[in-house]
């Protein structure tokens, strides 16, 4: 039975298959769901394949499948999308390591994604970028995400741009991450308190770039989307979120501005807790541009982060996940 998270939407059922380009992940997983519950066949490109079988059972018998292919190796991508009504690429990072760089990935990976895309004739293309995709970006990790934005639409003219802001859900690698410390710290600091983001629901992004899809395929131009959740809050009011939904009092500690460079200073020792590059990126706010198309447009009803975090951070509260709340 399919998900009721993931309800068909109105209008065109889904034509065929969707080629999902690093779709084994957290947003990949969301993202198979939702198409698989509107009827598409799904097919997961990844590096590893067996990183893909886990998504199977949300789909019927052989709806959802796997490929292998390496955006950095445009060649791969080709077998991979062949056959394939739509592309979504998903793949990013979030800072350089293991060998993997903003340009390569961000930019010379998502262009090949796009030749390939259009080299099978696929109809439809999404772009998964980030919210503060800019040329002009003080970070590499912006300015890489916006020069693969203008790659894709000079090898895709029509493909549609999707920038979200932070994304949240059961297996996110935020929200879980900050309950672990809060759960295990006596105090957490907080950098960059008052820098503002809209947090998105995994599910709401995936089920925004399935109505894309479907829009595309129906003959609309492809657009830049601003995916933002229905709350703008600061850094300091998202912990705050997290530790209320995990049952948590651990104090929150304000780190002053020079601290935190100091911190993003240090991004060459293992384990550091933060780049300079991802310094760069929380000096500026993280949310949707009142002027882009979002989820309203979508007719997509926005679910916040209070309303739905309990239910898989609650495991963080002390004494477990059925103890009395306080």
């Amino acid at each position: 039975m399919p998900n009721p998270s993931f309800p068909p939407l109105s209008g065109l059922s889904g034509p065929g298959l969707v080629a999902i380009v690093g779709g084994a992940g957290f947003i990949g997983s969301a993202l198979t769901e939702a198409f698989a519950a509107a009827g598409w066949r799904v097919r997961i490109v990844c590096r590893n394949p067996a990183h893909a079988m886990h998504l199977k059972p949300l789909g019927d018998l052989g709806q959802i499948g796997a490929a292998r292919a390496d955006i950095r190796s445009p060649r791969t991508l080709l077998p991979a999308l062949a056959g394939a009504d739509a592309a979504i690429n998903l793949v990013g990072i979030l800072d350089e390591k293991g060998g993997q760089g903003f340009s390569e990935i961000h930019a010379r990976g998502a262009e090949a994604v796009a030749r390939a895309a259009a080299h099978v004739s696929a109809r439809a293309l999404i772009h998964l970028s980030a919210i503060g995709a800019d040329p002009n970006s003080p970070s590499a990790y912006g300015k890489s995400k916006a020069a693969g934005e203008s790659a894709v639409r000079s090898a895709f003219p029509n493909a549609a741009i999707v920038r979200s802001s932070l994304v949240f859900g059961p297996e996110d690698s935020f929200t879980n991450r900050f309950a672990g410390l809060l759960a295990a710290s006596p105090a957490v600091p907080v950098i960059a308190p008052d820098t503002r983001f809209q947090p998105v629901f995994v599910v709401d992004l995936a089920n925004a770039i399935l109505a894309i899809t479907q829009r595309l395929l129906a003959g609309e131009l492809g657009r830049i989307w601003e995916i933002g959740g229905p709350e703008i809050l600061t850094m300091r009011s998202i912990l705050e979120s997290i530790a209320a939904a995990s049952g948590l009092d651990t104090p929150l500690l304000d780190t002053p501005d020079i601290g935190a460079r100091l911190l993003a200073g240090l991004d060459f020792l293992p384990g550091a807790p933060l780049t300079r590059d991802q310094y760069l990126m929380l000096k500026r706010d993280n949310i949707a541009s009142p002027d882009a198309p979002g989820l309203a447009d979508l007719g997509i009803e926005p679910t916040p982060l209070a309303g739905v975090a309990p239910q898989w951070l609650s495991r963080h509260r002390p004494g477990g996940r059925f103890a009395a709340r306080g």
